[in-house]
């Protein structure tokens, strides 16, 4: 569990494919890999990644194929800076909020609009998610918690301050560019729950239907 609050840019060291469809990539990161160990979580961009190894300032994760298609680490290059942050410790502060590193879907930036201390930043939404997002709702973005400032059918925006724009990967991202997306998980156990039908139901999964006097 993470807490979308970016504490490092670091730097993709080397991406190296194995078995199938899948990939080593080392990453440096000298902040989260101070006390970083084998079996250690680290959210790359927002994906949750099992450390493999540290040596010198630099973590190995496998990454499976499932991932590399779901999400836009397929698409990293060596050089190129991710946001890290590891797992939260249980009794440390909520900066942002509850994000399991679990990439829903890949989005993309449609548009930056500066303004003197901010700026708005607009992303195209996947088929399927806008139902998640609300106004002044929480959203993952590459791994940073960012409060939705409006949302449309398949787009949603969000303001950017100084801080987020120096310290995180989406100060520099440009209109086309893809990024990762994870919905706020307390909006799919609603839609679960709201959707499971009478609430009680049997094992056969049958439902038990009302109780009439």
């Amino acid at each position: 569990m993470f807490t979308g609050i970016v504490e490092e840019l670091g730097e993709v060291v080397g991406i190296t494919p194995t078995a199938e469809d899948s990939a080593l990539v080392a990453i440096r990161g000298p902040l989260v890999t101070s006390d970083a160990r084998h079996g250690d979580s680290i959210a790359v961009n927002g994906v949750c990644l099992t450390v493999v190894d540290v040596d010198g300032g630099v973590f190995t994760a496998d990454v499976m194929g499932e991932t590399l298609r779901r999400s836009a680490l397929g698409a990293l290059r060596a050089g190129e800076r991710v946001n890290l942050e590891r797992a939260a410790a249980l009794g440390s502060r909520l900066g942002g909020h509850l994000v399991q590193g679990h990439v829903d879907g890949v989005g993309e930036v449609l548009s930056r609009e500066p303004a003197p201390r901010w700026e708005t930043v607009r992303f195209r939404l996947p088929a399927g998610l806008a139902r998640y997002v609300v106004e002044k709702g929480s959203i993952t973005v590459d791994g940073v918690s960012l409060t939705v400032a409006e949302v449309g059918a398949d787009w949603f925006a969000v303001g950017l301050i100084p801080t987020t724009l120096s310290l995180t990967t989406l100060g520099a991202r440009t209109p086309g560019d893809q990024v990762n997306l994870e919905m706020d998980v307390l909006a799919k156990y609603v839609e679960r729950l709201l959707g499971a039908g009478s609430p009680v139901d049997r094992p056969d999964g049958t439902g038990s239907g009302p109780v009439s006097a």
